[in-house]
């Protein structure tokens, strides 16, 4: 922490340039963010200990879980009892906070003072605007990559192994889902380096929403046809496709792995599969966000930081036409569409503090100090939890200057550039509600990861309660704001 808050410190060039010394004094500001990992708000507190200082203003902060992050934001949206001035808060729930005018729009000052223009293309309007308004300061770039024990996959005995249970194809990294399968089968029981080897690691305890994305990718290779930038729902009629094929394969395939992962898996969210699994050494497969690539190398809770390797998200040999419902294979080989799931963090400000000049003022000072630039190429580099998002970011030897090991840090940035620029990548859309369609998807696949129903039947009862939850929101307003997010 103290790191960070001498980062801060030699990062307030920017602030003091528009703000005098003391300008903010008297001035309270609540703050509301996560606490995931000891990180998000945790690392805010100290990057924003010289900005209070030199401003006079003081913060208060509320901290969040990440199951409980949700619940909480959508509590003061349907209460309309907003009791916090600046939130750290992801694209998806644009169309909750910006759609009902609770977000304050960013003011020139601050596009000119963050170098907005520096953001990676997919992360620039429309996310973080609404109805041509800009609201957000990004801090965070989000995808779903494949990470991966390089050791695993140049083993000689497991090797013979694979060729042993007649499979054909070469010992290596899987490069479709199909192929993931087929390792996670074969890797049952089998030791390496004197302890059990185990493949792919779901993740199928409920996590507030926030855990949907991990069945989004198994999904999205099945789900996102090139021919169709709709993947969630259909475009014309907000139609659920949670219960087509593509969807309920990637359900079956939860189930068909299961068995073959560690013996309580059913009970592990994605926190556990990344932090308490993967990065503790159990398991070879892992999709997550950026979050793994930094603490594999860069904390001492990680045992793989020389073995771990990146990729985008696997594809699949078909992928299924929702328009003709058939399976097509492609010309050009598996399809791939990576998951760019969440659209990172963002900082935003309450419209509440738009009657206080003083305070308006504060907290657009506090969010654009957070999401400078010279800070934000710490954070991306520290393990922040952050993700690279600005093409600045993106410059391979200054990540070398600071330790990263070379072939490590071009996998990794690689990874997320093949995922940020993909042709077919899966995006998110940005409407309103989006979090509670994702949190009845939750509660209906515990039911089916704990066999009470099959694939089928409980992704036809999702799609059920999405209709509902469509017909309560507005159904033709959504497919608007649907259009719109994907840019249609």
């Amino acid at each position: 922490m103290q790191t960070g808050r001498r980062s801060a410190t030699l990062c307030l060039g920017p602030t003091k340039a528009s703000i005098k010394e003391g300008e903010f004094k008297g001035v309270e500001l609540s703050f509301m963010g996560l606490n995931n990992q000891n990180l998000h708000n945790l690392l805010f507190r100290g990057f924003l200990k010289p900005w209070e200082a030199y401003t006079g203003a003081k913060i208060a902060w509320i901290d969040l879980a990440q199951a409980d992050y949700n619940p909480r934001l959508q509590q003061a949206i349907a209460t309309g009892t907003v009791d916090f001035d600046i939130l750290e808060m992801g694209a998806p729930f644009e169309g909750d906070v910006c759609g009902k005018g609770l977000a304050s729009e960013m003011p020139d000052w601050v596009k000119k003072q963050i170098d907005i223009d520096d953001y990676v293309d997919y992360l620039k309007p429309p996310v973080g605007t609404w109805n041509g308004k800009t609201y957000r300061v990004t801090i965070d770039g989000d995808c779903h990559n494949f990470n991966y024990r390089t050791d695993v996959f140049s083993d000689p005995a497991l090797a013979k192994a694979w060729k042993d249970a007649g499979n054909a194809s070469e010992w290596g990294v899987p490069k479709t889902w199909q192929q993931v399968q087929a390792v996670t089968k074969v890797l049952k029981g089998k030791k390496f380096k004197n302890q059990n080897v185990f493949g792919y690691l779901d993740a199928p305890k409920p996590w507030g929403g926030f855990g949907f994305y991990f069945l989004g990718s198994r999904a999205s290779a099945y789900a996102k046809h090139p021919d169709d930038k709709a993947w969630l729902f259909d475009i014309d009629t907000m139609k659920p496709r949670i219960n087509n094929p593509a969807w309920v394969r990637a359900i079956q395939d939860v189930i068909d792995a299961l068995p073959f992962e560690p013996a309580d898996q059913l009970n592990a969210d994605p926190n556990t599969t990344g932090f308490q699994q993967f990065l503790a050494g159990i398991g070879s497969m892992i999709p997550w966000w950026g979050d793994i690539g930094q603490v594999a190398k860069a904390s001492d809770t990680s045992v793989v930081g020389d073995v771990v390797g990146f990729d985008i998200l696997p594809g699949s040999d078909d992928v299924y036409n929702s328009k003709t419902g058939q399976w097509d294979k492609l010309a050009s080989g598996p399809n791939h569409s990576p998951n760019c799931a969440y659209l990172g963090w963002g900082i935003y400000v309450m419209a509440r503090v738009n009657g206080d000049e003083k305070k308006h003022k504060a907290a657009w000072s506090a969010a654009a100090h957070l999401g400078g630039k010279d800070l934000s190429l710490w954070m991306v580099m520290y393990p922040s939890g952050f993700q690279a998002h600005r093409t600045s970011h993106f410059q391979f030897d200054e990540w070398v200057a600071a330790g990263y090991d070379k072939k490590y840090i071009t996998s990794y940035l690689n990874s997320q550039l093949g995922s940020y620029n993909h042709p077919n990548r899966a995006v998110e859309p940005r409407i309103p509600g989006i979090f509670q369609y994702y949190s009845i998807a939750e509660d209906e696949l515990t039911k089916i990861f704990a066999g009470k129903v099959d694939a089928q039947t409980g992704a036809n009862n999702i799609a059920a309660a999405w209709e509902k939850l469509t017909d309560q929101i507005g159904r033709e307003r959504q497919i608007g704001l649907y259009k719109a997010s994907l840019a249609v």
